[in-house]
Order: structure tokens, then C-alpha cells, then sequence
């Protein structure tokens, strides 16, 4: 297969137009392009390195069955590294360079939202993968749809109530304090809508602290809650800030097992670090490797015959957002940009790893919510929700 250079230089050669493609363009080569951007370096590497190892099982499965309509799919990776400036530059650079017909990213909502605010200006499609923040498929200021953008996982919407709802109906607790990164999209928003729902279930939020994004000293946080007494601590931050917070957490006699966080926590990196400490801690998330559904046990089977390890959640949606576009790109009337976002708009009822889901009116995906618990330095399956959140 061409890699980049040789590829644009062979079509150069040929006289094929390598020129930016925009709406209505249609695939030319023998090739179908399509463009992934996320992060493979900087802080949140292990989510952008998962989560491609997803895509390249996705890929090897379409491409084995002759990939769509005809023509096999390639997918060309960027970098972001961890910051949504890269973001914003590696998506203009697929589309305006690469030709990519539609676009796989971002996993962080920060990133997401730049990417497909791009995305959306030039008419390509994007398929996050499991940006979870309700403004990643709609304009955070006049809450207008961006036409061109899906997701395959959850909002934080859905995820905060089925959170508050797990803690508040399931583990019968009334108190929690709040514990979150205040300047973050998704750990704040996330914090924000736990406690709507939780607040409404007739909890009480004991304390509501949020903290500087990069601080990694948090005893005084943590000796305030403790203070408190909370029956629970709500912490949705990322995997390698709670290697931190359950460190410092064991130091401040706060057992592990009171935390309950979101899908940030997933990672190998947290079991590594922290698993031990942790205990017995819950976390919503998308996926479990031992999730009770007959097509995640196919997806966990291909996935260890082919890397030797346990897929992670990220790997799972990374494996649905690039199935799910390959599907649609079959169904396509044609394969153009405008033609697949019509597609994937029209998705139901489509078998993945992480569950059957439909893609509805918001390009949100309708699926369970599952809640992991740390048990024996392993994510275990506990059991699933369906949210009531709109």
C-alpha cells in the first residue's frame, strides 16, 4: 500500500487532483480515505493509542470483506498531541491535504469540538468515538446542531444521571461530595450534571470543590472533604489525575472504595497506578470486557487474537465510531461527504461493541451505560442503566 508522500506524488503523476475536497466530492482512487485525529502523544496518549488500535481492528475486518463499494478504506492518522490547536491544524490538514472523505476523532470534548467545528465549515463529516460533552454535536452558544458531527458513546448528560442515580437508587448513599477539574469541559460538566440529577433525587452535595487544571498536590482538597463526612466522593477527572487523588487519598485515611468517577478513569494506566487503591470504586462507562452481550464477546475475541490483551473502553469505541462509518459508507447512495453524513444520520439499531445503538435527531447515540467497578486490579462489569436524561 502507498504511504502518504508516494500516494499524492503518484497521483500528482497521474493527473489526479489532490485539491481539498469539499462537498460533494467524490472518491476518486482506488482508495477510500478516511482521516483519524487523535491524541498518539502528550498527557492523554493512552486514550489516542487505544482507541486506535480499535479503528485498526475495524479496518482490518472491512478491508477483509472488500472494504465499500469496491474500493478498500485507508486511514490516515494525525497527532493532535494532546491540545486542540493541533487539533484544529491535523483536521484541516486531512481534509485539505488528504482528501479524507470523513473524519475519526477526537476522544477528548475539548478536541472534538475543535476538529468538527472544522469539520462542519467544510461539509466533512466526523465520528467521535467517545467525546462525551453535550456541545461536541452542538454549538455551545446558539445550540444549533453541527450537521456534519456524530458520536458513538454518551453525553455527560446521560452519563451524570446515570451516575447520580447508581450512587442515589443502587448504593444507597445520600451524601457526596463533588471532586473535579473546574476549568475542564468534561469534568466539570460532568460534576454539574451529577448533581442536578442527584439534587433531584433528593441527595445532598455536601461540598462542591473543583480544582486547577495541572495541580497535582491535593491534600488540602481532600482533607476539606474529608471533613464533610460524604457517604461518596463524585471525582470524574482523567485516569492520571485519580493515580494522584487515590494516592494522596490512602494518605488522608479516605478508602478507595467511597469514589465513584466517569469513563476518564478507564485506563490500563489506572489499574497500574492505582488499582490496589481503589478498591471496590465504581465508574460510569461504555464498555466492560466482560459485558454480558454476544457481540462485545466477538469484538473481545477478535481484539486479543489480535493484539494478546483485554481491550479497553476507548478500543471498543474506537472499533464502534470506525465500523459504524464504514457501515455507513456502505450505505452511502455514493461516496462523497454529503452522501455519508446523510448515512450515518440514518443509523438504527446497529450492533457494536459497546451495545446496539441508534444514532438520534441530536447525532447522540441512544445505547446502556455501563457501571465498571475496580475489583482485584481489573475493571469488572457490575451492571448497566438506561438514562432518563434528554
Amino acid at each position: 500500500m502507498l504511504n502518504r508522500r508516494s500516494f499524492v506524488g503518484f497521483a500528482l503523476a497521474m493527473g489526479v487532483g489532490v485539491l481539498a475536497c469539499g462537498q460533494g466530492c467524490k472518491s476518486s482512487s482506488n482508495e477510500a480515505v478516511v482521516g483519524a485525529y487523535l491524541s498518539l502523544s502528550g498527557p492523554d496518549s493512552t486514550f489516542g493509542t487505544d482507541t486506535r488500535d480499535g479503528v485498526d481492528l475495524a479496518l482490518d475486518e472491512v478491508n477483509a470483506t472488500g472494504g465499500v463499494k469496491g474500493k478498500k478504506v485507508k486511514v490516515l492518522y494525525e497527532d493532535d498531541k494532546s491540545t486542540t490547536q493541533e487539533a484544529t491544524n491535523k483536521v484541516q490538514q486531512l481534509i485539505d491535504r488528504d482528501n479524507a472523505l470523513a473524519i475519526l476523532g477526537e476522544v477528548a470534548s475539548s478536541r472534538s469540538m475543535a476538529g468538527g467545528l472544522v469539520c462542519n465549515k467544510k461539509h466533512v463529516p466526523m465520528v467521535s468515538p467517545s467525546s462525551t460533552a453535550a456541545e461536541v454535536t452542538r454549538d455551545p452558544k446558539t445550540g444549533i446542531l453541527k450537521e456534519y458531527v456524530f458520536r458513538v458513546c454518551f453525553t455527560d448528560d446521560q452519563q451524570g444521571d446515570v451516575a447520580a442515580r447508581f450512587v442515589h437508587d443502587t448504593l444507597k448513599k445520600n451524601s457526596v461530595a463533588l471532586f473535579y477539574v473546574a476549568q475542564d469541559t468534561y469534568s466539570s460538566g460532568l460534576a454539574n450534571t451529577f448533581k442536578a440529577s442527584f439534587e433531584k433525587l433528593g441527595g445532598k452535595i455536601v461540598i462542591d470543590k473543583g480544582y486547577q487544571k495541572g495541580e497535582t498536590n491535593f491534600t488540602t482538597y481532600l482533607q476539606e472533604i474529608k471533613g464533610k463526612s460524604p457517604d461518596i466522593i463524585f471525582t470524574p477527572v482523567y485516569y492520571n489525575d485519580m493515580v494522584l487523588i487515590a494516592r494522596q487519598a490512602k494518605a488522608t485515611n479516605l478508602p478507595g472504595s467511597m469514589f465513584v468517577g466517569g469513563d476518564g478513569w478507564d485506563s490500563s494506566d489506572l489499574i497500574e497506578g492505582a488499582g490496589d487503591l481503589l478498591e471496590g470504586a465504581y465508574f460510569t462507562n461504555h464498555y466492560a470486557p466482560d459485558v454480558p452481550w454476544p457481540n462485545s464477546q466477538k469484538f473481545v475475541a477478535s481484539f486479543k487474537a489480535k493484539y494478546h490483551r483485554d481491550p479497553s473502553s476507548l478500543s471498543a469505541q474506537g472499533y464502534d465510531a470506525a465500523s459504524l462509518l464504514f457501515d455507513a459508507m456502505g450505505r452511502a447512495t455514493e461516496l462523497s461527504p454529503e452522501a455519508i453524513k446523510v448515512a450515518l444520520a440514518a443509523t438504527a439499531n446497529f450492533s457494536g461493541a459497546t451495545g446496539s445503538l441508534t444514532i438520534d435527531k441530536n447525532h447522540n447515540a441512544n445505547k446502556p451505560i455501563v457501571v465498571v467497578q475496580v475489583k482485584n486490579k481489573k475493571f469488572a462489569y457490575s451492571t448497566q442503566l438506561l438514562s432518563t436524561a434528554n
